[in-house]
């Protein structure tokens, strides 16, 4: 045993431990919030002494991946980010959809975070940032950097929908629509940049534009390497205004299917040729018909 852990005290097996633990976590065999196994069992499994597992565990607690606690184990708190060349894993409900939060989730574990969004209004979006801000604040993550950038579509453009059945020109549904926005963008801006002014995030950069294009679909860009996508279907559907509830025509938002894109190693893949189109798309609106609203 002694000759054992001399062995590994050169390096080589702490490395292959922590790789193969890294791509345990980033494949989702230790998913976010799971215990690891027990130190034992990782010995044995993976063949080193406790005394590597242990010290392979200190190196991941250090990177802010994973919490060790006497008598409760190890628990996964963030996930790796991917490798040169490696795109990261994200279990979906069915092949070819997803949801966002866990891409929300997994973007906000990382040391940097850089998200890019084209939406109708910012309801989903700060809903999702507010759990993340939460994890920030009990010290579940800790993320160096976080930059935002979010267009919405323009406030003086007439929008086809939400409007009222039967009379397309009461004004309510689109007011209503407008303040939602508001509140909503308001709210997420405030709480990303409180983190900074208490100084549980370094760096944090929220940008706001507004677009004369009416949006038929959701975006998000994560990181240039990501993006999840869902189309906005048009329905009919009651609108619950101040002074009472009328029919209108709506679309689909919250719980609208997403589908989630990656990155490859060639260039010319349709996940990598979807991401690079689409952030293309997004940096040309932003930068040549975006505008940033009056303070």
């Amino acid at each position: 045993m002694g000759g054992q852990r001399a062995a590994e005290g050169g390096g080589k097996e702490f490395e292959r431990v922590l790789d193969a633990l890294l791509l345990r976590m980033s494949d989702g065999t230790y998913s976010l919030g799971s215990l690891l196994p027990p130190q034992r069992e990782l010995a044995h499994d993976l063949e080193v002494s406790r005394d590597t597992v242990q010290r392979v565990l200190r190196e991941l607690s250090e990177r802010g991946l994973v919490e060790s606690r006497q008598g409760s184990g190890s628990r996964v708190i963030g996930t790796p980010p991917p490798r040169a060349g490696q795109q990261p894993v994200v279990r979906a409900e069915r092949p070819g959809r997803t949801t966002l939060g866990p891409h929300i989730e997994r973007a906000f574990g990382r040391p940097e975070v850089a998200l890019d969004v084209f939406t109708l209004t910012s309801e989903s979006l700060a809903g999702h940032i507010w759990l993340q801000v939460e994890r920030i604040r009990s010290g579940t993550i800790a993320p160096r950097r976080i930059a935002l950038r979010m267009l919405l579509p323009s406030e003086d453009m007439p929008l086809p929908y939400p409007r009222a059945i039967g009379d397309p020109q009461d004004p309510r549904p689109l007011e209503r629509l407008r303040d939602i926005t508001r509140r909503n963008t308001q709210s997420l801006r405030l709480s990303l940049e409180e983190l900074k002014a208490e100084r549980l995030v370094g760096e944090v950069d929220v940008e706001v534009r507004r677009a004369p294009i009416t949006p038929t679909f959701k975006l998000y860009l994560f990181n240039r390497t990501e993006a999840v996508h869902g189309m906005y279907n048009v329905v009919e559907r009651p609108i619950v205004l101040d002074d009472g509830t009328i029919p209108a025509i709506d679309v689909v938002g919250l719980g609208a299917v997403l589908e989630h894109f990656v990155t490859e190693d060639d260039p010319e893949s349709p996940g990598s040729v979807f991401v690079s189109e689409r952030q293309t798309w997004f940096d040309s609106v932003w930068e040549h018909l975006a505008t940033s609203p009056a303070a």
